[in-house]
Order: structure tokens, then C-alpha cells, then sequence
């Protein structure tokens, strides 16, 4: 199993120098779609290329004393280009430089968010088909049900994570798009074919019809899916928790040699990592409003998204990249205890399989209220007593053994049929 603690690549990627970066990206496309429809001479595209660069403190120093980030950008670029700087940001707004470099962020963003995702489809399917026969117990509002597999629970969350997967492929288009318009984006400077030229340089397609921003739903759109992602995470990982518990122990986070628990308790042995991704399901979802604030701007535009988004975007698709590993991490390292599984499941003599004995009793001849009455009441002596038999209660009933052979009640406390037909649902995820 490997740890992974640091993010390296989403963390960079969201860095004043990769948003400053994608901004020149812009910029340059800009200037080289000018070129192609011969409005940039080759001579100053050469020098744009080869020159265009920037220094994050200097655009910082500029920054503070023209209070504008865009200018300040433009200005310490033009320092390094000279007089081909002209061609720089011709017929362009800053947000068609702001929007469009978010773009390329978002894009990479969900790119190292479906690899992340990737992985932890592929050890949620190998503990899947590790354990598809790992009989346990099934449980509805936290009380025990009927038989399943450990390995049918995995499936589940792994069919979430394919659907989560199908999200992320979307919202790669969602977010994929740019514009270069001009000032309300009615294109009353710059042309058209210069926007449909820069966005193909990019790898990005034209907004259809934009303000002087790209429309904030697209950017809830991201914030949601990540929050939706994030929460199935948390799915996973309170199940985890709670199949942890001391008196469940079903399953367990990899306790590290050397790692310690508690600081005054030192037999503890806690479900830390499922913890910590619990909690940061929360401060995804607790963005989602500011993201749907954000959609409704003032007429063509104003600025109450930007200070939102500065915070919102990078610590959003940094939490969930954390998360996804995490959860990989924990996945992989799972211990999963098959006798606890067992012990659990048989406690008060399998009452667990009360569905199978009312059915075979009606099949038998008795109507379904009466043999649902029996059952109920020898279930329930089970449950209530110390060391109950359900079987044995059922053995001891007389109405029951005229009806049941004992061979036929061994068969309602088989397993069998409880694994009989996971293979379609394993065919359906390719497990």
C-alpha cells in the first residue's frame, strides 16, 4: 500500500504561478490566432513566443499599486516582449483572459481528478472480487437484515464510483470552454474566428453565448460534482467506520507499525483516515451554495464571483484529490475479518434467517399470518435472551417440525441463495 500524503500535482496546478501561466497560455493563443488571420506580422509573433514570460513577485509589486491584476499581469509580460507587446490583448476584456485560463486549471483539474477516481475504481474492484463470497450480514436502519456478501457491499460502492466516474467525464466538457469576446462579449472589437482560433490552440471550445464572463453555472456545475463525489466518499467511509467498531469489528483501517491510537487509551486502534474523509465530505457540500450564489451576477457581470472563487475552486478540487487518495489508501489496506462476519450474523441462533423459514412454512400448507406469527415469536425469544436459539425454538415447536422435515429447515438457514445470482451484478460491472 502506498501512502500518499503530499498532492503535488493538483496543488501546483492551483499556484499563483500555474494561474499566471495559464493566463500568458491565453494570451499567446490570442495573439497567434490574430497571426494566422495575418493581424500579427511574423516578426512579433516570433518575439511574442520567444520573450512572453512573468515573475509572480514583480506582477505582485505592480498589483499594488494599480490595484487591477490583469493590467499588472499585461505590464510585467510587456517588459520582457517590448514593442511586440502591442499585439498583446488586442480587442480582448480581462475576463476573456481570467475565464479562459480558469479553463485550462478546471480542465487539468478533472483530468487528475478522473485519475484519482480511476484508482480507486480499480481496489474497490479487486476487494470486491476478493471477497464476493465473504457471507456477512446485511443491515437496515442499522439493524440486522438478511445475509450478504462483504464483497456485494464493495460492488455497490463500486458502482457509485462508475457513475462518479461518468460525472467527471462530463464535467471535463462542462468546464472545457473559453472565450475571447471582448467587452460584454458582443465581439464589437475583436472578431469571432479569433475566439474559435484561440480556443482550438487551447484545447477548449467557444462559449456559446457569453457575457463579459463565462457563465458561473458551469463553475456551481463543478462545485457540485466534486461535492457529489466527495459525499460518496463519505458513504464508503462511514460504512467503514462503523463495521469498525469495537463490537462489529468487521472490518479495519491498516493500523501502521509504530502508529498509536490514543494518547492516554494505548489499546486504541482508530478509524482515522475514514474519519477524515467524513469530515471533509462537509467543507466540499458547505461550498456548494457559494457556488450557486455565484451564478446569479449583476447584468453582463460583476466581480462578487472572483473573491469566492479564488477560495472556493483551488480548495475544492485540492480536498477531493486529498480524499479520492485516501480512500484508495484505505481500500487497499482494508482488513476484512471473515469469522467476525460469521459470528455476528449467527448471534441468537440465525434470526437472520427468519424470511426463509416463513416462506417454506407457507409453502408448507400454514396461511402467511400464521406462520408469520410463529416465526416472529421464536425470533424474538431468540433475541431477547441471553444466549437464544432461534433454530432450536423453531426444532422445539411442534406445528414447525409437522411441517418442515429437518432437512428442509437446514436449507432455510443455507447461505445459498443469498449468493446465488451476484454474478449478474458482477457481469454488469465487469468484476
Amino acid at each position: 500500500m502506498i501512502e500518499r500524503y503530499t498532492l503535488p500535482e493538483m496543488g501546483d496546478l492551483w499556484s499563483e504561478e500555474a494561474k499566471f501561466r495559464s493566463w500568458l497560455e491565453v494570451e499567446i493563443a490570442a495573439c497567434q490566432a490574430n497571426a494566422e488571420l495575418g493581424r500579427v506580422p511574423a516578426g512579433a509573433m516570433a518575439a511574442i513566443r520567444e520573450k512572453a514570460a512573468f515573475e509572480v513577485p514583480r506582477i505582485l509589486e505592480i498589483e499594488a499599486e494599480v490595484r487591477h491584476d490583469v493590467i499588472a499581469f499585461l505590464t510585467n509580460v510587456n517588459e520582457h516582449v517590448g514593442d511586440a507587446g502591442r499585439y498583446i490583448h488586442v480587442g480582448m476584456t480581462s475576463s476573456d483572459v481570467l475565464d479562459t485560463g480558469l479553463a485550462l486549471q478546471l480542465k487539468a483539474s478533472v483530468a487528475l481528478l478522473r485519475s484519482e477516481l480511476d484508482a480507486l475504481a480499480d481496489a474497490l474492484r479487486r476487494l470486491a472480487r476478493a471477497h464476493k463470497d465473504t457471507v456477512m450480514i446485511g443491515r437496515s436502519h442499522a439493524i440486522h437484515g438478511e445475509p450478504i456478501t462483504f464483497g456485494f457491499k464493495v460492488a455497490g460502492w463500486l458502482a457509485e464510483t462508475e457513475r462518479n466516474r461518468e460525472r467527471l467525464e462530463r464535467l471535463a466538457t462542462v468546464v472545457a470552454v473559453g472565450q475571447v469576446s471582448g467587452a460584454m462579449g458582443t465581439y464589437a472589437n475583436t472578431d469571432p474566428e479569433v475566439e474559435a482560433i484561440t480556443c482550438r490552440l487551447l484545447g477548449l471550445v467557444p462559449d456559446t453565448a457569453s457575457t463579459q464572463v463565462i457563465g458561473r453555472d458551469r463553475h456551481a456545475e463543478y462545485v457540485q460534482t466534486l461535492a457529489l463525489v466527495g459525499t460518496s466518499l463519505e458513504r464508503f467511509s462511514t460504512e467503514i467506520r462503523n463495521l469498525q467498531r469495537s463490537d462489529v469489528l468487521e472490518v479495519e483501517e491498516n493500523f501502521a507499525k509504530g502508529q498509536k491510537g490514543s494518547s492516554a487509551m494505548p489499546h486504541k486502534r482508530n478509524p482515522i483516515r475514514s474519519e477524515r474523509i467524513s469530515g471533509l465530505a462537509r467543507v466540499l457540500r458547505s461550498y456548494t451554495v457559494a457556488a450557486l450564489e455565484n451564478v446569479a451576477l449583476w447584468h453582463e457581470r460583476d466581480i462578487s464571483h472572483s473573491s469566492v472563487e479564488r477560495m472556493m475552486l483551488p480548495d475544492c478540487s485540492v480536498t477531493l484529490h486529498f480524499m479520492l487518495r485516501e480512500m484508495t489508501a484505505v481500500v487497499e489496506g482494508l482488513g476484512v475479518y471473515p469469522e467476525n462476519m460469521a459470528r455476528n450474523m449467527n448471534v441468537y441462533g440465525g434470526v437472520v434467517f427468519s424470511q426463509r423459514v416463513l416462506l417454506a412454512l407457507v409453502e408448507a400448507g400454514l396461511s402467511r399470518e400464521e406462520a408469520y406469527r410463529i416465526v416472529q415469536r421464536h425470533a424474538h425469544a431468540a433475541w431477547n435472551t441471553e444466549g437464544g436459539d432461534f433454530r432450536a425454538n423453531l426444532q422445539a415447536d411442534p406445528t414447525v417440525i409437522s411441517h418442515l422435515g429437518s432437512e428442509q429447515l437446514s436449507e432455510c438457514f443455507s447461505t445459498d441463495l443469498h449468493r446465488a445470482h451476484l454474478d449478474v451484478i458482477w457481469e454488469r460491472l465487469g468484476i
